[in-house]
């Protein structure tokens, strides 16, 4: 079993057993107040409770694993439907056991029993699995498979990864001559990339290698990230469609809502650029006006302003482009259709250089490739963690396009 699929199970486990010992322990001291306080109630409504609350959990726990805390309103349903279904067999289990026959009455009586006895703890169990049990499951999948979260950390920084597949010889490329690529190098190259982020405090989750999907490994492309909200793109390439299915599973188990680019919309998320509350939009060969206008839509409503911008020189908007973390926009000046298009833009000396991931407010993740862009960088006052991507270059791949960060 992959680690990230045994921490979501631990996950989906957890969080139903709190929900259903709240739901437990709020019934008890409930018929406890309303029959004066007297002990001697406690075995006999336990006794009662117990079967619900044993039902109950398994189903949520079963709900959870199959992506029911993705949106609020599937944590209602998840809640509605473990409540409703932990309520009856629970109460009716006991009956049955007893060796009274499930006839109609019993049939009856155990309906009646969810507008009566049964109703508060079903409740209970919609309100706070849509709540505390969503938070819960949210806080154990924020850890990543390969570390934990750094020590005194106050923010949730999350680096979704892919491992580069067996077939990434056969990546596609368009703007570049095809040159033979090194697997285990890569292999070498990736693991060097995925330890820089995590000594700089991010937990890493890894998607389902694809060995099938030879460019599976620039993950960034499948999904973009603003704040809880995960847009699943819309791969502009028939080559890479399939990549969003694993990614969206992924998404979903750490508790992100959803929203999707959908056909004839493309959108690749290596052709957004987010500067704040600004979102340029690279017009590519694999972003279409349809894909900018879906995504232009959905961030409206999250606070984000749409910026298109005209891309003919290279494969993706971060290909040319990229911005430090105080949102200067930088660029390789003959990659760049229209540097005017951006508030601040800073020329850097090599096609290299342009490619920049923020890893705190002071420090970036560059390739080695750049290295008088390094040192442009670092007069400016930042620190630059320099890694060694040469296998990813070949294939039109950045640093940005090895990861998709949550923060």
């Amino acid at each position: 079993m992959k680690l990230f699929s045994l921490r979501a199970l631990v996950a989906s486990a957890v969080s139903a057993v709190v929900v259903a010992a709240i739901a437990h322990v709020v019934m008890l001291l409930a018929f406890f107040m309303a029959n004066g306080f007297k002990p001697d109630y406690f075995p006999e409504v336990n006794a009662f409770f117990v079967p619900q609350t044993l039902f109950t959990l398994l189903f949520l726990a079963v709900l959870a694993w199959v992506g029911a805390y993705a949106t609020w309103y599937l944590a209602l349903a998840a809640g509605l439907v473990a409540g409703v279904l932990g309520a009856l067999i629970g109460t009716g289990v006991p009956i049955v056991v007893s060796g009274t026959p499930l006839d109609g009455t019993v049939v009856d009586y155990l309906v009646a029993t969810l507008v009566g006895i049964n109703l508060i703890f079903v409740l209970l169990v919609i309100l706070t699995t849509a709540t505390i049990g969503r938070r819960v499951y949210a806080g154990i999948a924020a850890y990543g498979p390969r570390g934990v979260r750094a020590a005194g950390a106050v923010e949730r920084r999350i680096a979704i990864i892919r491992r580069p597949p067996a077939t990434l010889a056969d990546g596609h490329v368009t703007h570049l001559e095809k040159s033979e690529i090194d697997l285990e190098l890569a292999e070498e190259q990736w693991e060097s990339y995925v330890s820089v982020l995590e000594t700089a405090g991010w937990s890493t989750v890894e998607v389902d290698t694809a060995d099938h999907l030879a460019d599976s490994v620039f993950v960034e492309d499948a999904v973009v990230i603003f704040g809880d909200v995960a847009v699943l793109g819309s791969p502009g390439s028939e080559h890479r469609v399939e990549e969003t299915d694993a990614v969206e599973k992924t998404v979903t188990e750490l508790g992100l809502k959803l929203a999707r680019i959908v056909a004839p919309g493309t959108l690749d998320g290596g052709d957004v650029l987010k500067v704040g509350s600004t979102v340029y939009v690279g017009r590519s060969s694999r972003t279409n006006a349809e894909g900018i206008h879906q995504l232009r839509h959905i961030v409206a409503a999250l606070g984000y302003t749409v910026v298109a911008v005209p891309l003919t020189k290279v494969l993706h908007l971060k290909s040319a482009v990229t911005a430090l973390p105080d949102g200067t926009v930088i660029g390789y000046l003959p990659l760049v259709d229209d540097p005017q298009i951006f508030d601040r833009f800073l020329s850097v000396p090599e096609e290299g250089g342009a490619h920049v991931v923020k890893l705190t407010d002071d420090t970036v993740l560059m390739a080695t490739s750049a290295p008088l862009t390094a040192l442009l960088i670092e007069n400016l006052g930042y620190r630059v963690i320099a890694v060694d991507i040469s296998e990813y270059e070949k294939l039109e791949g950045c640093v940005t396009c090895l990861s998709v960060r949550i923060r």
